[in-house]
């Protein structure tokens, strides 16, 4: 069996990878990278001819693992795509709102590729889809010579790590994982068998959490900053993720409301993408290995959304809790313009980070700003003095270095390849490693290079 990274970077981004065996050939993922634009965003899908890959997995549905997809498929139309259930309703979504993006990019930017693939694109990709259940093992390849089998990686909805198994070889793909229980998503229950080799994310090796941490402190924390901004009659806003981030977000405020840390009549806002998103989260809140069983964020709680309920935009008023997209406040989205037009230089409003910002984002320039500096969140306008209060908190997704470094250590793999990393952060994974299983090889892998398990 060969490994090979397709990435076109050794670094987070768009992630997909090769495992091939003497009779088959399986893609592991198939990301956009999120801070490129055009062929640089996309995998080195030309390392494959075309028609020569029997199956593509994808662990879910995040745009660095899923959104060139569509791309993917164009050479490979016989291939089957294996995912959950979750993660296919997911993952179209997705795909959908970023041809809306592309085509907005197309005008803005001047990329006259985009967009690269086409709504109508979707509706074919959609009849290559493969829905498989969690520990219910399955065929990779028409012969039955490669097994598959998926394991709840506590990521977000419908998220796997797999255990594939050919040629009397065990290799473990992680994808992105958690292993601790946050506000919705359970913990990762992964399987603790020796396996051949593991392909193991690295995203927070080069963070060091603070020894009294603790996920229901920091939510805490949260709560009394809200409180304190509504006590002075401003606005919260909470830049997020449309996936995964504005679920737990929602799930934070509900507990709030309910246990009287912040008013319950203090209205809630989202909308585009995450109220599409978070609809998906609500039809399998009863089927789904989730906490909050059967809780229905759109009808179990009182949330103004951005659907057809409510006609123009959502207004930016004071009193209110703004659980906006995108994270990183890239410029044209949502928090960006909230921010822009009046919450960032008022001192009465707040805004409250709740996951990973690029430092180059507008996001991660405002965390990185000190009060009164002037930051720039759109090149298109003038810069914004910060005013507001302005907190970061750790609600990450990802589990701690520490906690993956534990459970590769608990498989034992021959071979460890280590991915989904920024350098300093697979560095880090590379020498733990090296430490604790020194007969283990760790490999950090160059793109296209081949590697035998």
């Amino acid at each position: 069996m060969i490994f090979k990274s397709l990435c076109r970077h050794a670094e987070i981004g768009a992630n997909s990878y090769l495992l091939e065996t003497s009779s088959a050939r399986v893609v592991l993922d198939a990301g956009m990278h999120p801070k490129h634009e055009g062929a640089e965003a996309i995998p080195h899908f030309e390392m494959l001819e075309d028609g020569s890959v029997d199956s593509v997995v994808i662990t879910h549905s995040h745009l660095d693992h899923v959104g060139t997809l569509p791309l993917l498929m164009e050479g490979q139309p016989q291939s089957k795509v294996f995912l959950t259930q979750e993660t296919a309703d997911l993952a179209l979504a997705l795909l959908h709102n970023s041809v809306s993006v592309m085509q907005s990019k197309r005008i803005e930017l001047g990329l006259t590729e985009y967009p690269l693939f086409e709504h109508r694109d979707l509706d074919q990709l959609k009849r290559s889809f493969e829905r498989r259940s969690i520990e219910r093992p399955f065929a990779l390849d028409a012969a039955g010579t490669v097994r598959g089998t998926f394991h709840d990686a506590g990521h977000i909805l419908g998220s796997v790590g797999v255990t594939i198994e050919a040629e009397g070889k065990r290799v473990f793909y992680t994808g992105d994982v958690n292993f601790e229980d946050a506000t919705i998503q359970k913990g990762a229950m992964f399987p603790e068998e020796p396996v051949d080799a593991i392909i193991v994310e690295t995203t927070r090796g080069n963070y060091v959490r603070p020894p009294d941490y603790s996920w229901d402190n920091e939510e805490d924390a949260l709560a009394e900053c809200i409180a304190r901004v509504l006590a002075r009659k401003g606005s919260a806003l909470i830049p997020v993720f449309a996936i995964g981030k504005t679920q737990a977000v929602l799930g934070m405020i509900h507990r709030f409301k309910r246990q009287h840390l912040i008013p319950r009549k203090a209205p809630v806002y989202i909308g585009g993408l995450s109220t599409k998103m978070t609809l998906i989260y609500d039809n399998y809140s009863d089927v789904s290995r989730r906490r909050m069983p059967g809780f229905d964020f759109l009808t179990d709680m009182e949330v103004e959304t951005g659907d057809r309920r409510r006609r123009g935009p959502i207004p930016f008023i004071s009193g209110c809790i703004y659980v906006l997209s995108s994270g990183m406040m890239t410029p044209k989205t949502t928090s960006n313009t909230f921010a822009r037009l009046g919450l960032l230089e008022h001192k009465k409003h707040g805004l409250f980070f709740v996951g990973y910002t690029d430092p180059v984002s507008p996001g991660g320039m405002i965390r990185a700003a000190n009060p009164g500096d002037a930051v720039t969140l759109d090149p298109a306008y003038p810069p914004v003095p910060l005013r507001c209060e302005m907190r970061g908190f750790d609600f990450s997704g990802h589990s701690t270095r520490e906690a993956i470094a534990d459970y590769v250590c608990k498989v034992r793999p021959r071979k460890a390849l280590l991915v989904h990393g920024d350098v300093p952060a697979s560095e880090w994974f590379r020498q733990e490693l090296t430490r604790r299983l020194p007969e283990t090889e760790v490999i950090i892998p160059v793109p296209g290079d081949a590697h035998p398990i």
